[in-house]
Protein backbone atom coordinates (compact mmCIF):
# COMPACT_ATOMS: atom_id res chain seq x y z
CA UNK A 1 0.00 0.00 0.00
CA UNK A 2 1.38 3.82 -0.94
CA UNK A 3 1.55 5.62 2.05
CA UNK A 4 -1.39 8.41 2.30
CA UNK A 5 1.03 11.31 2.56
CA UNK A 6 0.63 14.63 1.82
CA UNK A 7 4.60 16.29 2.14
CA UNK A 8 4.78 19.88 3.28
CA UNK A 9 7.37 21.52 0.78
CA UNK A 10 7.16 24.77 0.93
CA UNK A 11 5.18 25.05 3.45
CA UNK A 12 6.30 27.27 6.68
CA UNK A 13 3.11 27.83 8.41
CA UNK A 14 2.44 25.32 11.18
CA UNK A 15 -1.49 25.93 11.00
CA UNK A 16 -1.56 25.18 7.36
CA UNK A 17 0.58 22.19 7.94
CA UNK A 18 -2.28 20.72 10.17
CA UNK A 19 -5.49 22.03 8.99
CA UNK A 20 -4.38 20.59 5.61
CA UNK A 21 -2.99 17.48 6.59
CA UNK A 22 1.02 17.23 5.73
CA UNK A 23 2.84 15.35 7.21
CA UNK A 24 4.70 16.65 10.70
CA UNK A 25 7.27 15.52 12.57
CA UNK A 26 6.72 16.48 16.23
CA UNK A 27 8.87 18.39 17.81
CA UNK A 28 6.41 19.56 20.46
CA UNK A 29 8.34 18.66 23.04
CA UNK A 30 11.45 20.01 22.73
CA UNK A 31 9.49 23.49 21.70
CA UNK A 32 7.27 23.34 25.25
CA UNK A 33 11.17 22.43 27.19
CA UNK A 34 12.58 25.54 24.83
CA UNK A 35 9.95 28.11 26.24
CA UNK A 36 10.54 26.85 29.97
CA UNK A 37 13.83 27.18 30.07
CA UNK A 38 14.75 30.96 29.02
CA UNK A 39 13.06 34.04 28.20
CA UNK A 40 15.57 34.97 25.50
CA UNK A 41 16.74 32.20 23.15
CA UNK A 42 18.79 32.28 20.34
CA UNK A 43 19.42 29.39 17.32
CA UNK A 44 21.11 29.40 14.22
CA UNK A 45 20.75 26.53 11.36
CA UNK A 46 21.35 26.37 7.97
CA UNK A 47 19.05 27.47 5.10
CA UNK A 48 16.27 24.97 4.50
CA UNK A 49 16.18 23.53 8.09
CA UNK A 50 12.61 24.08 9.14
CA UNK A 51 13.72 27.51 11.09
CA UNK A 52 10.45 29.05 10.03
CA UNK A 53 8.71 26.37 10.65
CA UNK A 54 9.51 25.96 14.09
CA UNK A 55 8.64 29.98 14.33
CA UNK A 56 5.39 29.46 13.10
CA UNK A 57 4.68 26.46 15.51
CA UNK A 58 5.87 28.82 18.30
CA UNK A 59 3.47 31.86 17.05
CA UNK A 60 0.41 29.05 17.03
CA UNK A 61 1.41 27.63 20.46
CA UNK A 62 1.46 31.17 22.41
CA UNK A 63 -1.75 32.17 20.82
CA UNK A 64 -3.26 29.11 22.75
CA UNK A 65 -4.13 27.16 19.36
CA UNK A 66 -4.87 24.00 21.05
CA UNK A 67 -6.77 22.47 18.54
CA UNK A 68 -3.68 22.58 15.89
CA UNK A 69 -1.84 20.47 18.64
CA UNK A 70 -4.09 17.62 18.95
CA UNK A 71 -2.32 14.13 18.73
CA UNK A 72 1.60 15.76 19.51
CA UNK A 73 3.56 15.50 22.21
CA UNK A 74 2.64 18.78 23.87
CA UNK A 75 -0.54 17.70 25.04
CA UNK A 76 0.77 15.89 27.47
CA UNK A 77 3.08 18.67 28.80
CA UNK A 78 1.07 21.99 28.29
CA UNK A 79 -1.39 22.67 30.43
CA UNK A 80 -2.80 26.05 30.34
CA UNK A 81 -2.77 26.71 26.85
CA UNK A 82 -3.01 30.66 27.41
CA UNK A 83 -3.10 32.95 24.76
CA UNK A 84 -0.17 35.60 24.26
CA UNK A 85 -0.20 38.70 22.41
CA UNK A 86 2.51 37.38 19.40
CA UNK A 87 4.47 40.14 17.57
CA UNK A 88 6.12 37.89 14.26
CA UNK A 89 8.81 39.67 12.53
CA UNK A 90 9.74 37.45 9.17
CA UNK A 91 12.90 39.76 7.90
CA UNK A 92 13.60 37.20 4.81
CA UNK A 93 11.96 39.74 2.60
CA UNK A 94 14.79 42.66 3.79
CA UNK A 95 17.73 40.60 1.53
CA UNK A 96 19.27 42.19 -0.88
CA UNK A 97 18.48 45.73 -0.32
CA UNK A 98 19.21 49.54 0.50
CA UNK A 99 19.12 50.76 3.96
CA UNK A 100 16.68 52.44 3.60
CA UNK A 101 14.39 49.70 2.14
CA UNK A 102 15.18 47.73 5.08
CA UNK A 103 13.94 50.54 7.36
CA UNK A 104 10.93 50.32 5.41
CA UNK A 105 10.68 46.63 5.56
CA UNK A 106 10.64 46.81 9.65
CA UNK A 107 7.95 49.76 9.28
CA UNK A 108 5.70 47.33 6.84
CA UNK A 109 5.79 44.61 9.23
CA UNK A 110 5.38 47.08 12.24
CA UNK A 111 2.30 49.10 11.03
CA UNK A 112 0.64 45.31 9.81
CA UNK A 113 0.67 44.74 14.28
CA UNK A 114 -0.17 48.01 14.77
CA UNK A 115 -3.56 47.25 13.16
CA UNK A 116 -4.37 45.66 16.35
CA UNK A 117 -2.29 47.29 19.35
CA UNK A 118 -2.47 50.98 17.92
CA UNK A 119 0.38 53.34 17.01
CA UNK A 120 1.95 56.54 19.21
CA UNK A 121 2.86 59.22 16.69
CA UNK A 122 6.03 60.07 18.60
CA UNK A 123 7.68 56.61 18.14
CA UNK A 124 9.37 57.51 14.68
CA UNK A 125 12.42 54.99 14.68
CA UNK A 126 11.32 51.26 13.97
CA UNK A 127 12.72 50.65 17.33
CA UNK A 128 10.74 52.54 19.47
CA UNK A 129 7.47 51.59 17.72
CA UNK A 130 8.81 47.81 18.29
CA UNK A 131 8.77 49.15 21.92
CA UNK A 132 5.11 50.65 21.85
CA UNK A 133 4.09 47.76 20.15
CA UNK A 134 4.97 45.55 23.02
CA UNK A 135 3.82 48.30 25.88
CA UNK A 136 0.46 48.37 24.44
CA UNK A 137 -0.07 44.62 23.66
CA UNK A 138 1.11 44.23 27.30
CA UNK A 139 -1.53 46.72 28.44
CA UNK A 140 -4.41 45.62 26.06
CA UNK A 141 -3.99 42.07 26.61
CA UNK A 142 -2.74 42.15 30.47
CA UNK A 143 -0.36 39.54 29.57
CA UNK A 144 2.87 39.90 28.33
CA UNK A 145 3.84 39.74 24.81
CA UNK A 146 5.88 37.46 22.68
CA UNK A 147 8.72 38.00 20.23
CA UNK A 148 9.21 35.94 17.27
CA UNK A 149 11.87 36.97 14.67
CA UNK A 150 12.61 34.83 11.83
CA UNK A 151 15.69 35.69 9.23
CA UNK A 152 17.21 38.61 11.65
CA UNK A 153 20.81 37.95 9.40
CA UNK A 154 18.84 38.55 6.21
CA UNK A 155 19.70 41.95 5.78
CA UNK A 156 23.58 41.73 6.72
CA UNK A 157 24.77 38.57 5.09
CA UNK A 158 24.61 40.06 1.54
CA UNK A 159 27.40 43.38 2.80
CA UNK A 160 29.37 41.09 4.82
CA UNK A 161 32.13 41.99 2.43
CA UNK A 162 31.31 45.74 2.33
CA UNK A 163 32.42 47.00 6.24
CA UNK A 164 30.43 50.29 5.13
CA UNK A 165 27.16 48.91 4.31
CA UNK A 166 27.37 46.40 7.16
CA UNK A 167 27.76 48.77 9.81
CA UNK A 168 24.96 51.42 8.22
CA UNK A 169 22.55 48.13 8.43
CA UNK A 170 24.22 46.91 11.75
CA UNK A 171 23.36 50.20 13.39
CA UNK A 172 19.53 49.98 11.89
CA UNK A 173 19.41 46.60 12.99
CA UNK A 174 20.36 47.35 16.82
CA UNK A 175 17.97 50.02 16.70
CA UNK A 176 15.48 47.66 16.44
CA UNK A 177 16.67 44.82 18.45
CA UNK A 178 18.18 46.87 21.73
CA UNK A 179 14.23 48.01 22.91
CA UNK A 180 14.02 43.71 23.60
CA UNK A 181 15.87 44.34 26.14
CA UNK A 182 14.43 47.60 27.35
CA UNK A 183 11.15 45.78 27.23
CA UNK A 184 12.01 42.88 29.29
CA UNK A 185 9.84 42.76 31.90
CA UNK A 186 6.89 43.14 29.15
CA UNK A 187 8.23 40.36 27.49
CA UNK A 188 7.00 36.39 28.00
CA UNK A 189 9.35 34.90 25.62
CA UNK A 190 11.47 36.15 23.00
CA UNK A 191 12.74 33.87 20.05
CA UNK A 192 15.28 35.22 17.10
CA UNK A 193 16.57 32.66 14.44
CA UNK A 194 19.11 32.80 11.54
CA UNK A 195 22.02 31.03 9.53
CA UNK A 196 24.85 32.87 11.37
CA UNK A 197 25.84 34.20 14.84
CA UNK A 198 26.85 37.77 15.16
CA UNK A 199 27.95 39.06 18.48
CA UNK A 200 25.34 40.23 20.71
CA UNK A 201 27.56 43.60 21.18
CA UNK A 202 27.47 44.64 17.71
CA UNK A 203 23.66 43.41 16.61
CA UNK A 204 21.87 42.37 20.61
CA UNK A 205 23.44 45.33 22.57
CA UNK A 206 22.55 44.88 25.44
CA UNK A 207 20.32 41.33 25.32
CA UNK A 208 22.93 40.00 27.98
CA UNK A 209 20.32 37.20 28.84
CA UNK A 210 19.96 35.59 25.37
CA UNK A 211 20.69 32.09 25.50
CA UNK A 212 22.35 30.48 22.41
CA UNK A 213 21.69 26.91 21.82
CA UNK A 214 22.12 26.68 18.75
CA UNK A 215 24.88 23.91 20.13
CA UNK A 216 23.39 23.05 23.09
CA UNK A 217 23.06 18.97 22.87
CA UNK A 218 19.13 18.93 24.36
CA UNK A 219 17.90 20.65 21.12
CA UNK A 220 19.95 19.52 18.33
CA UNK A 221 17.36 18.02 17.08
CA UNK A 222 14.65 20.53 17.06
CA UNK A 223 15.13 20.98 13.23
CA UNK A 224 15.77 18.88 11.24
CA UNK A 225 14.86 14.76 11.37
CA UNK A 226 16.88 12.27 12.92
CA UNK A 227 17.60 8.50 12.25
CA UNK A 228 15.05 7.65 14.50
CA UNK A 229 12.15 9.68 12.97
CA UNK A 230 13.34 8.58 9.73
CA UNK A 231 13.00 4.93 10.79
CA UNK A 232 10.05 5.60 13.01
CA UNK A 233 7.92 7.98 11.15
CA UNK A 234 8.77 7.72 7.85
CA UNK A 235 9.31 3.81 7.70
CA UNK A 236 6.15 3.72 4.91
CA UNK A 237 8.10 6.27 2.51
CA UNK A 238 10.69 4.67 2.93
CA UNK A 239 9.03 1.35 1.84
CA UNK A 240 7.10 3.47 -1.14
CA UNK A 241 10.33 4.97 -2.18
CA UNK A 242 12.67 1.46 -2.37
CA UNK A 243 8.92 -0.38 -4.41
CA UNK A 244 9.91 2.73 -7.06
CA UNK A 245 13.70 2.38 -6.76
CA UNK A 246 13.06 -1.82 -6.78
CA UNK A 247 15.43 -2.27 -4.09
CA UNK A 248 15.10 -3.12 -0.24
CA UNK A 249 13.60 -0.48 2.26
CA UNK A 250 17.21 -1.43 4.20
CA UNK A 251 19.07 -0.71 0.93
CA UNK A 252 16.98 2.79 0.30
CA UNK A 253 17.47 3.87 4.06
CA UNK A 254 21.21 3.56 3.27
CA UNK A 255 20.78 5.50 -0.31
CA UNK A 256 18.93 8.24 1.54
CA UNK A 257 21.19 8.50 4.47
CA UNK A 258 24.46 8.73 2.17
CA UNK A 259 22.44 11.30 0.34
CA UNK A 260 20.97 13.78 3.22
CA UNK A 261 22.05 12.59 6.68
CA UNK A 262 25.06 13.86 8.24
CA UNK A 263 24.44 17.53 10.24
CA UNK A 264 25.36 16.83 13.54
CA UNK A 265 25.05 20.04 15.41
CA UNK A 266 26.49 19.16 19.15
CA UNK A 267 28.97 17.26 20.85
CA UNK A 268 26.03 14.60 22.08
CA UNK A 269 23.95 15.06 19.05
CA UNK A 270 21.78 12.37 16.42
CA UNK A 271 22.59 12.38 12.99
CA UNK A 272 20.01 14.37 11.36
CA UNK A 273 19.02 14.89 8.05
CA UNK A 274 18.20 17.77 5.56
CA UNK A 275 14.34 17.72 5.90
CA UNK A 276 13.52 20.31 2.89
CA UNK A 277 15.98 17.43 1.22
CA UNK A 278 14.42 14.63 2.09
CA UNK A 279 10.46 15.65 2.11
CA UNK A 280 11.20 16.58 -1.79
CA UNK A 281 12.81 13.75 -2.00
CA UNK A 282 9.83 11.71 -1.17
CA UNK A 283 7.30 14.30 -2.76
CA UNK A 284 9.44 13.89 -6.52
CA UNK A 285 10.36 10.09 -5.55
CA UNK A 286 13.47 10.82 -6.96
CA UNK A 287 17.42 11.31 -5.08
CA UNK A 288 18.73 14.18 -6.10
CA UNK A 289 20.28 16.90 -5.42
CA UNK A 290 17.30 19.63 -4.32
CA UNK A 291 19.32 21.75 -1.58
CA UNK A 292 21.09 23.52 -4.28
CA UNK A 293 18.19 24.64 -6.65
CA UNK A 294 18.78 27.83 -5.72
CA UNK A 295 22.45 27.98 -6.18
CA UNK A 296 25.22 28.82 -3.39
CA UNK A 297 24.76 31.64 -1.67
CA UNK A 298 26.34 34.98 -2.77
CA UNK A 299 27.56 36.06 0.81
CA UNK A 300 29.19 32.50 1.17
CA UNK A 301 30.99 32.77 -2.36
CA UNK A 302 32.19 36.13 -1.33
CA UNK A 303 33.89 35.93 1.53
CA UNK A 304 35.11 32.65 0.11
CA UNK A 305 36.92 34.79 -2.03
CA UNK A 306 37.83 37.10 0.17
CA UNK A 307 39.50 34.84 2.31
CA UNK A 308 40.91 33.00 -0.03
CA UNK A 309 39.77 29.38 1.33
CA UNK A 310 41.22 26.02 0.47
CA UNK A 311 38.71 23.63 -0.07
CA UNK A 312 40.88 21.01 -0.44
CA UNK A 313 40.81 21.23 3.36
CA UNK A 314 37.13 20.79 4.06
CA UNK A 315 37.27 16.76 4.41
CA UNK A 316 38.43 16.51 8.08
CA UNK A 317 39.10 20.04 9.77
CA UNK A 318 40.09 19.75 13.40
CA UNK A 319 39.18 22.70 15.33
CA UNK A 320 37.70 24.48 18.75
CA UNK A 321 34.13 25.36 18.83
CA UNK A 322 35.75 29.31 18.96
CA UNK A 323 36.81 28.59 15.52
CA UNK A 324 33.72 27.82 13.74
CA UNK A 325 30.95 29.07 16.50
CA UNK A 326 31.89 32.30 16.47
CA UNK A 327 30.51 35.65 15.85
CA UNK A 328 30.51 35.88 12.02
CA UNK A 329 31.76 39.82 11.93
CA UNK A 330 34.37 38.79 13.87
CA UNK A 331 35.97 35.98 11.72
CA UNK A 332 39.24 35.93 10.36
CA UNK A 333 38.19 33.11 7.91
CA UNK A 334 35.35 31.69 5.98
CA UNK A 335 35.19 28.51 8.63
CA UNK A 336 32.31 30.09 10.69
CA UNK A 337 30.17 30.88 7.17
CA UNK A 338 30.70 27.51 6.21
CA UNK A 339 29.71 25.64 9.62
CA UNK A 340 26.58 27.90 9.85
CA UNK A 341 25.76 27.89 6.47
CA UNK A 342 25.24 23.58 6.35
CA UNK A 343 28.50 22.91 4.15
CA UNK A 344 30.33 21.28 6.97
CA UNK A 345 29.35 20.29 10.34
CA UNK A 346 30.14 17.81 13.18
CA UNK A 347 31.16 14.59 12.65
CA UNK A 348 33.18 13.63 15.89
CA UNK A 349 34.40 15.36 19.13
CA UNK A 350 37.55 14.46 20.95
CA UNK A 351 36.20 15.47 25.06
CA UNK A 352 40.05 15.37 26.02
CA UNK A 353 41.13 17.47 22.90
CA UNK A 354 37.67 19.45 23.46
CA UNK A 355 38.37 19.44 19.94
CA UNK A 356 35.50 19.14 16.85
CA UNK A 357 35.72 17.02 13.74
CA UNK A 358 34.15 18.90 10.98
CA UNK A 359 33.34 17.73 7.32
CA UNK A 360 31.72 18.03 4.47
CA UNK A 361 27.91 16.65 5.79
CA UNK A 362 26.35 13.97 2.87
CA UNK A 363 26.34 13.66 -0.87
CA UNK A 364 24.19 15.73 -1.81
CA UNK A 365 26.21 18.78 -0.45
CA UNK A 366 29.29 17.55 -1.61
CA UNK A 367 27.97 17.25 -5.56
CA UNK A 368 26.08 20.34 -5.20
CA UNK A 369 29.17 22.21 -3.28
CA UNK A 370 31.86 21.09 -6.04
CA UNK A 371 29.82 21.78 -8.90
CA UNK A 372 29.53 25.89 -8.10
CA UNK A 373 33.07 25.73 -6.88
CA UNK A 374 34.51 24.29 -9.87
CA UNK A 375 33.84 28.15 -12.38
CA UNK A 376 35.36 29.59 -8.94
CA UNK A 377 38.31 27.89 -8.39
CA UNK A 378 39.52 26.79 -11.56
CA UNK A 379 37.36 28.73 -14.69
CA UNK A 380 36.47 25.55 -15.82
CA UNK A 381 32.91 24.87 -16.98
CA UNK A 382 31.67 22.29 -14.69
CA UNK A 383 29.50 20.47 -17.25
CA UNK A 384 33.10 19.78 -18.77
CA UNK A 385 34.36 18.49 -15.93
CA UNK A 386 31.83 16.20 -15.41
CA UNK A 387 32.42 14.27 -18.77
CA UNK A 388 36.13 14.05 -18.26
CA UNK A 389 35.32 12.77 -14.41
CA UNK A 390 33.18 10.32 -15.12
CA UNK A 391 36.00 8.97 -18.11
CA UNK A 392 38.65 8.68 -15.88
CA UNK A 393 36.56 7.19 -13.14
CA UNK A 394 35.60 4.35 -15.69
CA UNK A 395 39.38 4.17 -16.56
CA UNK A 396 40.56 3.63 -12.86
CA UNK A 397 37.52 1.21 -12.02
CA UNK A 398 38.88 -0.97 -14.54
CA UNK A 399 42.22 -0.73 -13.54
CA UNK A 400 43.13 1.18 -16.62
CA UNK A 401 45.90 3.15 -15.43
CA UNK A 402 47.01 4.20 -19.24
CA UNK A 403 43.49 5.08 -20.02
CA UNK A 404 43.15 7.08 -17.63
CA UNK A 405 46.20 9.24 -17.23
CA UNK A 406 45.40 9.58 -20.97
CA UNK A 407 42.34 11.59 -20.53
CA UNK A 408 43.53 13.69 -17.60
CA UNK A 409 46.54 14.87 -20.24
CA UNK A 410 43.60 15.56 -22.59
CA UNK A 411 41.45 17.35 -20.06
CA UNK A 412 44.21 19.47 -18.61
CA UNK A 413 45.49 20.43 -22.46
CA UNK A 414 42.09 21.63 -23.77
CA UNK A 415 41.44 23.83 -20.38
CA UNK A 416 40.80 27.66 -21.11
CA UNK A 417 42.38 29.13 -18.22
CA UNK A 418 41.89 32.28 -17.02
CA UNK A 419 43.64 35.27 -17.74
CA UNK A 420 47.14 35.28 -17.18
CA UNK A 421 47.00 32.15 -15.11
CA UNK A 422 49.39 30.52 -17.66
CA UNK A 423 51.85 32.87 -17.37
CA UNK A 424 51.60 32.93 -12.97
CA UNK A 425 52.11 28.92 -13.44
CA UNK A 426 55.40 29.65 -15.65
CA UNK A 427 56.35 32.05 -12.95
CA UNK A 428 56.01 30.34 -9.84
CA UNK A 429 58.24 27.79 -8.59
CA UNK A 430 56.46 25.22 -7.48
CA UNK A 431 52.47 25.57 -8.35
CA UNK A 432 50.92 22.26 -7.59
CA UNK A 433 47.57 24.16 -5.87
CA UNK A 434 45.84 24.46 -9.37
CA UNK A 435 46.06 20.62 -9.94
CA UNK A 436 44.99 20.02 -6.38
CA UNK A 437 42.02 22.26 -6.34
CA UNK A 438 41.42 20.87 -10.08
CA UNK A 439 41.56 17.23 -9.13
CA UNK A 440 39.64 17.16 -5.71
CA UNK A 441 36.52 19.52 -7.21
CA UNK A 442 36.68 16.74 -10.33
CA UNK A 443 36.47 13.50 -8.20
CA UNK A 444 34.49 14.83 -5.98
CA UNK A 445 32.02 15.97 -8.85
CA UNK A 446 31.37 12.22 -9.14
CA UNK A 447 31.24 11.43 -5.53
CA UNK A 448 34.70 9.59 -5.61
CA UNK A 449 36.05 9.28 -2.21
CA UNK A 450 39.02 11.76 -2.50
CA UNK A 451 41.26 13.83 -0.47
CA UNK A 452 44.36 15.85 -1.05
CA UNK A 453 47.15 16.67 0.79
CA UNK A 454 46.99 13.79 2.98
CA UNK A 455 48.47 13.86 6.29
CA UNK A 456 50.54 10.06 7.17
CA UNK A 457 53.53 9.60 9.42
CA UNK A 458 55.92 10.30 6.04
CA UNK A 459 54.86 14.04 5.20
CA UNK A 460 51.57 14.82 3.63
CA UNK A 461 50.37 13.11 0.41
CA UNK A 462 49.30 15.44 -2.50
CA UNK A 463 46.24 13.21 -3.70
CA UNK A 464 44.87 10.13 -2.69
CA UNK A 465 41.65 8.41 -4.57
CA UNK A 466 39.40 5.54 -3.03
CA UNK A 467 37.79 3.56 -5.81
CA UNK A 468 36.21 0.20 -4.20
CA UNK A 469 38.79 -2.13 -4.97
CA UNK A 470 42.15 0.15 -5.34
CA UNK A 471 43.28 3.08 -3.86
CA UNK A 472 45.56 5.02 -6.02
CA UNK A 473 48.39 7.46 -4.42
CA UNK A 474 48.94 10.44 -6.51
CA UNK A 475 52.22 12.50 -5.80
CA UNK A 476 52.48 15.66 -8.21
CA UNK A 477 55.59 17.37 -9.33
CA UNK A 478 55.58 20.70 -11.48
CA UNK A 479 59.53 20.77 -10.29
CA UNK A 480 61.26 17.68 -10.81
CA UNK A 481 60.44 14.33 -12.34
CA UNK A 482 58.14 11.41 -12.75
CA UNK A 483 60.30 9.11 -10.99
CA UNK A 484 61.01 11.66 -8.52
CA UNK A 485 57.79 12.25 -7.41
CA UNK A 486 56.82 7.74 -7.39
CA UNK A 487 60.63 7.67 -5.45
CA UNK A 488 58.98 10.25 -3.10
CA UNK A 489 55.92 7.45 -2.52
CA UNK A 490 58.03 4.80 -1.54
CA UNK A 491 60.71 6.89 0.79
CA UNK A 492 58.12 8.13 2.93
CA UNK A 493 55.83 5.39 2.74
CA UNK A 494 52.92 7.06 1.20
CA UNK A 495 51.51 3.73 0.70
CA UNK A 496 52.01 2.06 3.77
CA UNK A 497 48.71 2.96 5.60
CA UNK A 498 46.49 1.47 2.83
CA UNK A 499 48.48 -1.89 1.78
CA UNK A 500 46.38 -3.32 5.08
CA UNK A 501 43.14 -2.35 3.90
CA UNK A 502 42.81 -5.65 1.85
CA UNK A 503 42.26 -3.57 -1.44
CA UNK A 504 44.99 -2.76 -4.42
CA UNK A 505 46.90 -0.08 -3.85
CA UNK A 506 48.42 1.58 -7.14
CA UNK A 507 51.17 4.35 -6.85
CA UNK A 508 51.25 7.07 -9.21
CA UNK A 509 54.13 9.78 -9.80
CA UNK A 510 53.25 12.49 -12.20
CA UNK A 511 54.83 15.46 -13.61
CA UNK A 512 53.39 18.10 -15.39
CA UNK A 513 54.92 19.91 -18.31
CA UNK A 514 55.53 23.87 -17.97
CA UNK A 515 55.32 24.72 -21.70
CA UNK A 516 52.18 22.24 -22.56
CA UNK A 517 50.62 22.65 -18.96
CA UNK A 518 49.81 18.98 -18.90
CA UNK A 519 50.50 15.65 -17.72
CA UNK A 520 54.35 15.49 -19.18
CA UNK A 521 55.30 12.13 -18.21
CA UNK A 522 54.02 9.49 -15.15
CA UNK A 523 55.38 6.17 -13.46
CA UNK A 524 53.29 3.59 -11.92
CA UNK A 525 54.71 1.51 -8.79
Amino acid sequence: MEPDRKYPVGIQTFSRLREEGYLYIDKTDLIWKMTKESPFVFLSRPRRFGKSLLTTTLDAYFKGQKELFEGLKIMDLETEWLSYPVLHFDLSGAKHLPIEQIKAELVRQLAILEKDYGRDETEVSPGMRLAGLIQRSFQKSGRQAVVVIDEYDAPLLDVLHDPERLEAAREVMQEFYQRLKMCEGMIRFCFITGITKFSQLSIFSTINNLTNISMDSKYAAICGITEEELATQMAPDIAMLAREYECTPEEMHAKLKRQYDGYRFAKMSPDVYNPFSLLKCFNHRNIANYWFDSGTPTFLIRQMQHFRTDITTMDRIAARASAFDQPTENMDDALPLLYQSGYITIKDYDRETDFYILSIPNKEVRTGFVENMIPLYTGINKNNTAGFAMRFWRALKNDNIVAAMQEMKAFLAGIPYVEGFKEKLKEVKNYEGFYEYTFWLTFNMLNLYARTQVKCAGGRIDFVVWMPDTTYVFELKVNGTAQEALDQINSNGYALPYETEGCTVVKVGVQFDRETMTVGEYLVG
